[in-house]
């Protein structure tokens, strides 16, 4: 920041998030933030109907759990693969284009499901869902840093906070809408399925199970492409990010953006997304496994859990009006490698009921860690942005390794010390990671 003086003063972004009084949103630019807060919302609907997804196509497609797994693989590849291309196209033309392009994407992917469900072929489904995550890059790649830089960097993890605690409500809609509308609440034993087969039902029975994912996927497709055309009819502001920036700021960016503290952010973002996806993708099979409970009843308690998730998002945006964003980060991730521990030592009522809260103190770790990262990047935003998104490949991975983990390696329970080591990581990151940043150079 330039003093009257006219000379050019530090601030590190240590000082910055001190500065937890600093307006929320700017003056005339409440239009463009109630536009894109929604986008939280949405795309998590997509996201968490995986969860739904890979239970539905193990019955409709008759296939295991690594098999169905495989729509979260190639949709977190897809996820990762189309960042470093959204941020290009975002600096090239503003988050605007960005936000459009993935909305139009997404609701094309979503309209795929359709003539996938009609050919009745697994494979044209991951290409459709491959389409949807590629929508769900652009989307979070310009949200995410749009929402932090368009007011004062003292309160970036409480806006971003705020935001984002719109995206659980999007994951409470999914499992509602999973659990209501996709799950048919029919599971045939083994005699069943053999007297279908007799009389020759069987495969109406599979693709009508099929079918029952195309209406929410089509409503979804229209909303978002409905959408995209209230972006298009938006004025949206210019922020530091996409205009020069006063040389000597430049070469400070492009060192943070080397720097170890940014690859240290990237890497427990990465370990994070993984914990957070490979929590939810399991947990149905987890309480089942537990509990014995069928996969209705299951369905309603990922529901609760993705509930657990919003209170967390609402209530650390206040509670970052009070205590640092760091701290809280350090605290979160504390409690949820004790939860893990529980969950891996006692599968049963108080293992699920432990899992059931992870997602409480997961809530604040994406939007934090993702704030943290960018501070100070100016010009560098998007770019900072596009490479935070690449961790999202940890839902593909960590979720692949879980899987495997509860096949050959002692079951549902032991798959769960895989969150719990990506906690320690987050953990890490909050003591150490946050302390050490260069400082800023602002115009």
């Amino acid at each position: 920041m330039t003093n009257p003086a006219g000379t050019v003063e530090f601030k590190t972004p240590h000082q910055e998030e001190e500065n937890i009084e600093a307006p929320l949103i700017p003056r005339g630019r409440l239009v463009p933030f109630l536009m894109v807060t929604p986008l939280f919302f949405l795309w998590a609907i997509p996201n968490n109907l995986n969860d739904i997804l890979i239970l539905q196509f193990m019955k409709s497609f008759n296939i295991n759990r690594s098999g169905a797994a495989d729509l979260q693989f190639w949709f977190y590849v897809a996820y990762a693969g189309l960042a470093i291309p959204a941020g290009m196209l975002m600096r090239r033309f503003g988050y605007k284009t960005g936000l459009i392009t993935g909305l139009i994407l997404l609701g094309t992917g979503c309209w795929m499901f359709y003539p996938a469900a009609r050919a009745g072929q697994f494979t044209f489904f991951l290409v459709a869902q491959f389409v949807i995550a590629s929508g769900l890059s652009f989307l979070e790649t310009g949200s995410n840093p749009f929402i932090a830089e368009m007011g004062d960097p003292g309160s970036s993890e409480r806006r971003l906070n705020l935001s984002q605690a719109f995206n659980p409500l999007g994951d409470i809609t999914a499992g509602l809408i999973g659990t209501v509308f996709i799950f048919s609440g029919v599971e045939l034993s083994a005699s069943q399925v053999q007297a279908m087969k007799a009389a020759g039902t069987y495969q109406a029975y599979l693709h009508s199970e099929t079918l029952r994912v195309v209406d929410p996927y089509m409503l979804l497709g229209s909303v978002a492409l409905l959408w995209a055309v209230m972006i298009a009819l938006t004025k949206f502001p210019v922020l530091g990010g996409e205009h020069p920036r006063h040389h000597a700021a430049a070469p400070v960016a492009h060192g943070r953006l080397l720097s170890w503290t940014f690859a240290f952010a990237v890497f427990v973002q990465f370990l994070y997304v993984g914990a957070q996806i490979g929590t939810w993708s399991y947990f149905i099979p987890y309480v089942k496994f537990s509990t014995g409970l069928g996969e209705k009843p299951a369905g309603y308690m990922l529901t609760s859990t993705l509930a657990a998730f919003a209170v967390g998002r609402f209530s650390s945006a206040w509670l970052m009006k009070h205590f640092h964003a760091r701290s809280m980060l350090l605290l979160y991730a504390v409690v949820n490698i004790a939860l893990c521990m529980v969950a891996v030592l006692h599968p049963g009522w108080l293992g699920v009921c432990c899992l059931l809260v992870t997602s409480l103190f997961m809530s604040i770790m994406f939007p934090t860690i993702f704030a943290l990262a960018i501070k100070g990047m100016g010009d560098q935003t998007k770019t900072a942005g596009s490479i935070l998104i690449l961790s999202l490949l940890g839902g593909a991975l960590i979720t692949k390794l879980m899987g495997f983990l509860s096949i050959h390696r002692g079951g549902l329970q032991v798959a769960y010390l895989v969150p719990m080591v990506c906690y320690i990581a987050v953990a890490l990151y909050a003591w150490l990671g946050t302390r050490h940043q260069a400082p800023e150079v602002t115009a």
